[in-house]
């Protein structure tokens, strides 16, 4: 995937300030080291979900859950969603796992779970259903987007558009997915930004944070060092240079604190955080195994969430990023 153009990035108003946005990639539990089954298909960590929610939302934050097709179609999965939602201020976003999300006409693979790799009539059809089972469940049609596995296709973003979304989130900047057939966002940063092939559709990628003494030159020098056998682990042990994406998986809060440290230096206005469902019930992720895991998981977001606040980014709901994004084209617009 190319980098946007100049002109395609978004400048935020002025009033929007310095903000952060929560997503979790509401889904089913399965194994991640199995091969893609439909039958991996319960929700029972949603039970979970109301605790963290109200967590976040007595510290201002209200997160936009990217629901999968077998959390939609589980009364009781849908029922929690619609409680946490009913404050008004978090929403109900999508999420494409194609393993589990009808109609099942390709048989499950590796290749195929990226939703990008799949035919295109299929892809269409996929996303059709579920798009059509949450606005039936929800009353509300959603308008935020992630691929599963950020597998987005060379067709995705127009599909999106085409069926009224207005935010895609599936890029994870400066990550590399080819290896396994998915896409390459190595040459995609941060910031958020208008996607040209799909007039009215923003990009907001999952934020991730070069951090060390190389920090300046991160993407070209992780991507050489990917080359070569544990070179970006090498990197990031020798303190040179460390690639940091902001969630509680797999990411100390020390490593995730540098992160937003250093955007808060460089001027940083919108930082996307995220989460998976299934990390909220120990066993289920490879992220929370056990409970001293869950305790962690926890402990990360009371210190980052207190980092963010220290460093003047606030809470932002989806409405606040579209609103402001709407604001920044209609000021681009005027001559």
């Amino acid at each position: 995937m190319p980098p946007p153009a100049p002109q395609q990035r978004i400048a935020w108003p002025a009033a929007f300030g310095r903000r952060f946005v929560v997503f979790v990639d509401t889904e089913e539990e399965f194994d991640w080291a199995a091969p893609f089954s439909r039958a991996a298909r319960s929700v029972s960590a949603i039970a979970a979900l109301p605790e963290m929610h109200r967590r976040f939302v007595d510290r201002g934050v209200h997160p936009c859950y990217l629901c999968d097709y077998p959390v939609v179609a589980d009364p009781r999965a849908a029922a929690t969603l619609r409680g946490l939602v009913a404050d008004g201020r978090s929403t109900i976003g999508a999420q494409l796992h194609p393993w589990v999300n009808p109609p099942h006409a390709e048989e499950p693979s590796a290749h195929l779970s990226f939703g990008g790799n799949l035919p295109p009539v299929l892809e269409a059809q996929k996303l059709d259903r579920l798009t059509t089972a949450i606005a039936d469940v929800f009353g509300r049609a959603p308008l935020a987007f992630r691929a599963g596995r950020y597998g987005l296709g060379p067709r995705t973003l127009g599909l999106l558009a085409e069926r009224g979304y207005r935010l895609d989130t599936s890029v994870r900047s400066f990550h590399d997915y080819s290896a396994q057939g998915g896409p390459d966002y190595r040459a995609i940063g941060p910031d958020a930004f208008r996607v040209s092939q799909a007039p009215g559709l923003i990009e907001l990628p999952l934020t991730t944070i070069f951090t060390g003494l190389l920090r300046r030159a991160g993407a070209p020098v992780h991507r050489a060092a990917t080359r070569l056998p544990r070179g970006a682990g090498l990197l990031a042990r020798s303190r040179l240079l460390s690639r940091v994406p902001l969630t509680p998986e797999g990411v100390s809060i020390a490593e995730a604190s540098a992160a937003v440290r250093l955007a808060a230096q460089d001027g940083t206005r919108l930082l996307t955080l995220s989460f998976h469902s299934p990390s909220l019930v120990p066993g289920h992720t490879p992220y929370v195994r056990d409970e001293q895991d869950a305790a962690r998981f926890h402990q990360w977001w009371v210190a980052m969430l207190d980092l963010l606040d220290a460093q003047g980014f606030a809470p932002a709901t989806l409405d606040d990023v579209l609103q402001a994004a709407t604001q920044d084209r209609d000021t681009s617009a005027r001559p």
